[in-house]
């Protein structure tokens, strides 16, 4: 089905990490990494690497590099504050109600309070500055229901779910509703930091690494994209995108807004992840409590994967990859040989895929060395988080296995490190790499026996099967 045409005035930039080859010829990049050839007119409509929608052919351009996820969006203009309903589920956190009322000034708001020990009343929200309703359930029955019956009792276009222990940053809403002048977009997210800079070990990992936090990269939603998901504490959604699916599924204790995502894209749907609005979050500080959700984070795969088998997989890789990388990691002299023979495979395969006049030699070896640097990468974090029970079987009964899990537990944390440290805010006092590392190996020891219990519970093994690609 053609989707929708976007408005004029809409515009796209390509992602500056795309390679743009044989003079504007052709764009390599996206997620997974394609080559995308242009027309010559398609050439001359780019200026700069930046597409305006103006008629119907610059508008299916822009369509065209948005999903294939080599640009985004920069919409014009976008629905008024007026169209949107926040929604907040709250259970026990009249406290952080009335933090996040107090920054919802001049929006409609519907509270639902999800069997508060202490009921919430209309009394308890009568100072904000703002159009608040409570309803009530008198007795829990979970997030994903609170937010169904607040979106039930919605008439806008749009809805908001915010968490009680948020707090939204100046401008969110109004960076967040320009992404739905695209009438397929049916859900928007922003970047979710930390609330307060605590200064105890887990805050200041959490600063850096918490799950809720994806990024400072904007990107399309897509499974096994760079931006998977998004988490429910933070969103805007297409209000009647959302009820045509049923809204959120109540029988999932955790994991509800993975599935309403996936559930989105299933349906044609398009969903963004912008950075640019943040929401604070009060991040768990206390040990206890932090690995415990980290564990509940993990118990929420099993579950998903009986309804999305097909996107819940820990891994996603080239069987030539995999097999590269586990004769290297096993170390002896026949299987690192066999390993650059399986590297030289790879090589050849993307060769074949990028063949043209656009490419040269060292596109592809920038292809296929950043293929099996991500194929490392995806390995040592399967090993350490979803597998690191069978990762620590052997290294018990094997020295080789040993040294190959002692070294994927120190690169994936190292590399992580890397990558996250120089995005760390200014009134966060960053993790030394010793720090990060151990703290890393917590959470990803925390998960995956939330992982492994929650697979157990549900009877399968679906949620521990990698992809294997030919």
């Amino acid at each position: 089905m053609t989707p929708p045409r976007l408005p004029n005035g809409f515009a796209v930039q390509v992602d500056r990490r795309v390679r743009v080859l044989g003079e504007g010829s052709a764009l390599l990049g996206g997620t997974p990494t394609r080559l995308l050839r242009l027309a010559p007119a398609a050439q001359d409509m780019l200026d700069g690497g930046r597409l305006e929608v103006r008629d119907a052919v610059s508008a299916q351009l822009a369509r065209t590099l948005l999903d294939a996820t080599v640009a985004h969006p920069r919409p014009a203009t976008g629905p008024s504050h007026r169209d949107v309903t926040v929604v907040i589920p709250v259970r026990d956190n009249i406290t952080g109600l009335t933090r996040l009322l107090g920054a919802l000034r001049g929006l409609r708001v519907v509270v639902v309070d999800d069997g508060s020990a202490t009921p919430i009343s209309t009394a308890d929200v009568a100072g904000a500055h703002c159009d608040v309703s409570v309803l009530r359930h008198p007795a829990n029955r979970g997030p994903a229901a609170a937010r169904n019956t607040g979106l039930l009792a919605c008439s806008t276009d749009f809805v908001a779910f915010l968490d009680s222990d948020v707090v939204p940053r100046r401008g969110w809403l109004e960076a967040l509703l320009g992404h739905f002048c695209d009438p397929t977009v049916a859900l928007v997210a922003p970047r979710i930091v930390g609330l307060n800079a605590e200064e105890n070990l887990v805050a200041r990992y959490e600063a850096v690494r918490s799950s809720l936090d994806l990024g400072h990269r904007e990107a399309p939603v897509l499974p096994y994209g760079t931006v998977s998901y998004v988490p429910s504490a933070a969103i805007i959604c297409r209000r009647a995108a959302v009820l045509d699916l049923g809204g959120f599924d109540e029988a999932l204790l955790s994991g509800e807004d993975v599935d309403l995502c996936w559930r989105l894209v299933e349906s044609g749907a398009r969903l963004r992840y912008e950075p640019i609005a943040q929401v604070a979050h009060d991040h768990r500080t206390d040990v206890r409590d932090w690995l415990v959700r980290k564990a509940f984070y993990g118990g929420s795969a099993a579950p998903l994967s009986s309804r999305h088998p097909d996107k819940t997989a820990p891994m996603v890789i080239s069987g030539w990859m995999l097999l590269a990388w586990v004769l290297l990691g096993l170390g002896s002299r026949v299987g690192v040989l066999a390993s650059l023979g399986a590297a030289a495979v790879t090589g050849r395969r993307i060769s074949r895929g990028l063949r043209g006049p656009e490419t040269n030699p060292r596109d592809v070896a920038y292809v296929a060395a950043s293929g099996l640097g991500a194929a490392a990468m995806q390995l040592a974090a399967a090993v350490c988080r979803h597998y690191w029970p069978v990762s620590l079987v052997l290294a018990v009964v094997s020295q080789r296995c040993r040294r190959a899990v002692l070294a994927a537990a120190i690169i994936d944390g190292a590399v992580d490190w890397l990558n996250r440290r120089q995005h760390v805010s200014d009134d966060t006092r960053p993790l030394g790499l010793v720090s990060y590392v151990l703290m890393k190996r917590l959470d990803d020891l925390a998960y995956g026996a939330g992982l492994w219990c929650g697979a157990v519970q549900e009877r399968t093994v679906t949620p521990l099967k990698p992809q294997i690609k030919a």
